[in-house]
């Protein structure tokens, strides 16, 4: 069985060699890349596996975050460049964890007609203050994750290989094959890093939320969490955005007594031996 991970990127310079790194250590044979316009070393990281030949490059000059074309693109050359029985389209402040085995073991024993599979994601919180790189602080997930606008984090889905896929916004479903039997899931979690520090999540929405504005073929709808937080930046209450999601110590204490937190080094302790530290 050959799996493909798709990535689209920007601006990732933080965090993208640990997501390569460990979806290649889970049974991952190849990635698939798409850079916009990142300015920071996230083209230079990437280019460093695409020379190891686990990774192809692909640089997207628009700027207005088509990201289901560009995905789709990236999946369907998953199977008919690269062979793809499996495919995972993923974001880089994302690691599918399989709970037992690798990701690939785990995907083979799918039964054969399930075509695609409904992945929960968690988030990790950041503290108010970063004395290492994400992995080794951010150690705490919430018991329930919601989006920025206080709703259940949607899921993602991973499917099979399909020639003439089409993946939809924000990779949580498929357009076509629009019967493609579906199930979810507890044998892969995502865990999923969205905010990491205040410049790379205020760059994050200051870049995003102006590419969506730039984008007049997507319903306003779409992309809804991005726009609401690139509103606030416009207006100035961004940064009490982020102080409300930013926690001392002792409110994470009081956050694990109570049952909102739990402490999950699972992601920290496997990039730690996998990197021979």
């Amino acid at each position: 069985m050959k799996l493909v991970l798709t990535l689209l990127v920007r601006d990732e310079e933080d965090i993208i060699r640990e997501n390569i790194l460990f979806h290649l250590n889970q049974g991952v044979d190849f990635i698939i890349a798409t850079d916009n316009n990142s300015v920071d070393s996230t083209p230079d990281i990437l280019r460093e596996f695409e020379k190891q030949g686990v990774l192809h490059l692909i640089n997207e000059t628009q700027d207005d975050y088509s990201q289901a074309i560009w995905v789709t693109r990236m999946a369907r050359m998953a199977v008919n460049s690269y062979g793809a029985d499996w495919v995972i389209n993923s974001d880089a402040d994302e690691f599918w964890w399989p709970q037992t085995g690798n990701l690939k073991k785990t995907l083979k024993q799918i039964p054969a007609d399930v075509s695609v599979l409904k992945i929960e994601r968690n988030d990790f919180i950041i503290r108010d203050y970063y004395d290492s790189c994400f992995y080794e602080r951010m150690i705490y997930k919430k018991s329930i994750s919601l989006n920025h606008l206080g709703k259940p984090l949607p899921p993602k889905v991973c499917h099979r290989g399909f020639a003439d896929v089409i993946v939809k916004q924000g990779n949580h479903g498929l357009v076509f094959p629009e019967n493609a039997n579906t199930i979810e899931t507890g044998e892969i979690e995502i865990f999923h890093f969205p905010m990491r520090s205040f410049a790379q999540f205020e760059n994050k929405i200051k870049l995003g939320g102006a590419a969506y504005g730039r984008n007049t073929k997507l319903n306003k709808n779409v992309g809804n969490c991005w726009r609401m937080l690139y509103n606030q930046q416009q207006k100035g209450g961004f940064n009490d955005f982020v102080n409300a999601h930013t926690f001392s110590q002792s409110e994470i204490e009081s956050k694990l007594n109570n049952g909102d937190l739990t402490i999950d080094p699972r992601l920290r302790d496997y990039l730690i031996s996998i990197s021979g530290r």
